[in-house]
């Protein structure tokens, strides 16, 4: 694995993920490296490193899409993880779940901001979170 898109992938992945999207990766080395290279690549490897949007935007809109899905909460912890990592306010993220309640329903925010209290209980954020 030493092509320039998998070792610029790499380095997206730890950036945004750390130790969170290490583990994916290594929980897939056993059943599909392919998978684990895949995702390492294509999402790290070419998308994350486009211009255009900044990491912050980039990790916001995933946060809203995998709220959406309403099934990806593993997935979803990690980008929540993702976006404080790169700089996004708990406020912000919030704020991404409930707007999806308009466009994908309250099940799927409801699971989505269960996943949020989760993350900012655990990095012991729940208390700072200031609300309207």
């Amino acid at each position: 694995m030493n092509n320039q898109r998998y070792i610029s992938g790499l380095d997206k992945l730890r950036e945004i993920d750390g130790e969170a999207g290490q583990k994916v990766i290594d929980s897939l080395a056993s059943i599909s490296p392919d998978l684990a290279k895949y995702t390492i690549e294509f999402p790290f490897g070419d998308i994350y490193q486009r211009p255009g949007l900044d990491l912050q935007s980039r990790e916001l809109a995933t946060v809203a899409a995998l709220t959406t899905l309403g099934h990806c909460q593993p997935q979803l912890n990690v980008h929540i993880n993702g976006a404080l990592n790169v700089g996004c306010k708990p406020e912000q993220i919030i704020e991404v779940i409930i707007q999806m309640s308009v466009y994908a329903g309250f099940p799927a925010a409801l699971n989505g901001m269960l996943v949020a209290k989760e993350v900012f209980t655990e990095r012991g954020i729940i208390d700072t979170i200031k609300s309207d």
